[in-house]
């Protein structure tokens, strides 16, 4: 029973589309049990139940804006984690692509409508940065995987971190129970702009890119790139230290280009979707790859080249020449 001197749902949900975060972290807590009882009634007692609950609760963080009734804010909790439940059911065989991401997504023709995108547009997506910033790197390149880039089945997330699928989804359940708990602890927080890493990011990526192409790195982007950075992955050789740069500039030497389309990015954990062109090229090429960058200080680390068709990979070998 809720006490007669605290907010009604109603209030709740009124502060909450107003990106009050206190406020919907309060109605998730009070609406957290029945949501659970939902979830348990549909998928049984185990890891799918609570993995629910925690989309639900994610997709509140999205959706809030969707309640047209404030009144309902508990009802429309509900039936978040029924769609949510609903949705692990049908997708017993893993769908890949994009489909995946049908949870967090608000349909609409709109191409800016992209998870990344819905969450720049939303005031609490702050927040929402700020707690996957606090998870280690291994969860947070997942979760920034499945939910925000056009690498999200399961079978996809493992080919590009070279982990079993089991392990991803045991990462993905981790990720997602430490950002449930993380976003309870800091609601009542100031948060960081998250869109500055976005833009910096993008910013960073349209610059290198540009400057591979006239074959001369200026200062700010050299630095990016330093001597102790690696090629890791497939694009690398197991026991030896290849730098990115000249593995990419051969693949332009050969004709490739790539095209700078979609920017997630945080502090130290970058994804780059690239589409890619050939005119001229001797290799038919992909059409598209991701470019996964791990920074320490602001510097890349590592970078791993990702193609979403298995076969691409020996497309690009053949247009980036081994290194003598």
């Amino acid at each position: 029973m809720v006490a007669l001197d605290s907010p009604t749902d109603a209030e709740l949900t009124r502060r909450a589309q107003s990106g009050d975060t206190a406020a919907l972290g309060l109605l998730l807590a009070r609406h957290q049990a029945p949501m659970r009882a939902v979830a348990l009634s549909l998928l049984g007692h185990g890891p799918d139940a609570e993995d629910a609950v925690q989309d639900a609760a994610l997709t509140a963080l999205l959706r809030i804006g969707d309640v047209r009734d404030p009144a309902s804010g508990g009802a429309w909790l509900r039936a978040v984690v029924r769609n949510a439940c609903r949705m692990r059911l049908r997708a017993a065989c893993e769908t890949p692509g994009l489909d995946a991401l049908a949870p967090w997504l608000v349909r609409s023709p709109d191409p800016s409508s992209h998870p990344e995108r819905l969450i720049e547009r939303h005031a609490m997506r702050d927040w929402i940065w700020g707690a996957v910033e606090e998870l280690p790197e291994q969860y947070r390149l997942v979760l920034m995987l499945r939910h925000f880039s056009g690498i999200s089945s399961y079978q996809e997330i493992a080919a590009a971190c070279e982990i079993p699928v089991g392990t991803v989804r045991s990462r993905l359940h981790q990720a997602r129970a430490r950002m449930a708990r993380t976003l309870t602890a800091t609601a009542v927080q100031a948060h960081v702009d998250a869109s500055t890493f976005e833009r910096e990011s993008r910013h960073e990526g349209l610059a290198t890119l540009e400057a591979w192409e006239r074959g001369d790195l200026p200062p700010d982007i050299s630095e990016l790139w330093p001597p102790e950075a690696e090629m890791t992955g497939q694009l690398g050789r197991p026991g030896e230290h290849v730098h990115p740069v000249p593995v990419m500039r051969r693949t332009l030497e050969a004709g490739v280009r790539q095209h700078l389309r979609h920017v997630v990015a945080g502090r130290d954990l970058a994804i780059w979707e690239m589409d890619v062109t050939h005119p001229g090229a001797v290799h038919v090429c992909p059409p598209s790859l991701v470019w996964l960058i791990s920074r320490r200080d602001g510097r890349v680390r590592k970078l791993r080249v990702v193609f979403p068709p298995a076969t691409a990979l020996d497309v690009l070998r053949k247009a980036a020449p081994a290194q003598s």
